[in-house]
């Protein structure tokens, strides 16, 4: 089951209290204060793990509290810090606060870790209060509350190319051809439930990843059907491909259609490199390529995914296309000043 957002309670540990002690051992009367302090509680951590593909695991449990620090003792000794909670989330997590709407934390990539709710710190025990004036202190500090949240997890996919297109367009066939993928494909609109990942291999080890995204209806950008639950796992793909179906009937209706919606719902989006794939054009006996005005289009393609037709010719031009993208980002990287200076008045 695909599950891209929960809401889950966190509760970090409270810091162990300082001790108030004094020492007592034979020869040393006036042994003087050795209260320790108390130890800082756990935080709640998440952290990217890239064998996780949803967020299914927080549907089975919502709640996590982490453990307090331990009290400090005498002989000026501190208490054990509590242990951390570790949740394991996919690349493309955003944290938020559910109450306030304010951004905590997102992961990208496998291992990265992130605090989103701080342990308390412990308390300070007598020992500390010592001056010259004040020789014998009875005060100690309790440790402080952990943060308690209200976080809601959203995962948005991370992929290379995103399949966009009505329902019953043939992305789920096209993405079970040139992938692993096995994604549920039937004669009937909205087949697809749930975004899908495929890894397409090529060559000399190359890799990228296609996202099938569920159909987008128009209204999508508006919350109408499923849109908005899907539009937003197309944000982070580099390259978007529209599918239309050779059967439409009107194929630059329908392209206008979709591209009004990704232009609605975002900017940004709408300005990522795309192109144009007919789909099912076996029904046809060829692969007729219609005429359509897709201004900015880096290229329009026709297939047939279950003849395995014409894809070659597209997935060259999807993995020329990514690594145009990859060497733009490394010269922008490169450019970019890696010490700031400040100039003094």
């Amino acid at each position: 089951m695909f599950i891209d957002r929960v809401v889950v309670k966190v509760e970090a540990g409270t810091g162990g209290s300082g001790a108030s002690s004094f020492r007592r051992e034979k020869y040393y009367p006036m042994g003087g204060p050795d209260g320790g302090d108390g130890g800082r509680g756990g935080d709640i951590i998440i952290k990217g793990d890239s064998n996780l593909a949803t967020l299914l695991d927080f549907t089975y449990r919502d709640s996590w509290v982490a453990e307090r620090g331990e009290h400090g003792m005498g002989s000026n000794m501190t208490g054990r810090s509590g242990k951390d909670v570790i949740l394991p989330v996919p690349p493309g997590t955003i944290v938020r606060d559910q109450e306030t709407g304010e951004f905590v934390a997102e992961v990208m990539t496998d291992g990265e870790e992130h605090i989103i709710a701080k342990g308390g710190r412990g308390g300070k025990g007598n020992a500390f209060f010592v001056t010259a004036t004040q020789q014998a202190p009875r005060k100690w500090q309790p440790g402080e509350e952990g943060v308690r949240r209200v976080l809601e997890l959203e995962l948005k996919l991370i992929a290379d190319i995103g399949l966009v297109g009505q329902p019953n367009a043939g992305k789920s066939t096209l993405l079970s051809v040139i992938s692993a993928a096995r994604p549920k494909i039937a004669n009937y609109p909205f087949t697809t439930l749930s975004p899908n990942l495929g890894v397409v291999p090529l060559s000399d080890h190359r890799t990228f990843v296609v996202a099938d995204i569920p159909g987008i209806i128009e209204g999508a950008h508006e919350g109408k059907g499923l849109g908005l639950q899907f539009l937003r796992h197309i944000e982070r793909t580099r390259v978007l491909a529209f599918m239309i179906s050779i059967e439409s009937e009107d194929w630059q209706a329908e392209f206008d259609q979709l591209r009004h919606e990704v232009q609605e719902y975002s900017a940004e989006l709408a300005q990522k490199p795309f192109c144009v794939v007919f789909t099912k054009c076996d029904l046809l006996g060829e692969l007729y390529v219609p005429e359509i005005n897709a201004e900015g289009a880096f290229g329009k393609y026709a297939i047939s995914a279950p003849g395995r037709l014409g894809l070659d010719d597209l997935i060259d031009a999807w993995w020329r296309q990514l690594l145009s993208l990859k060497k733009a980002e490394a010269e922008a990287a490169l450019a970019k000043p890696t010490r700031t200076e400040i100039v003094l008045p």
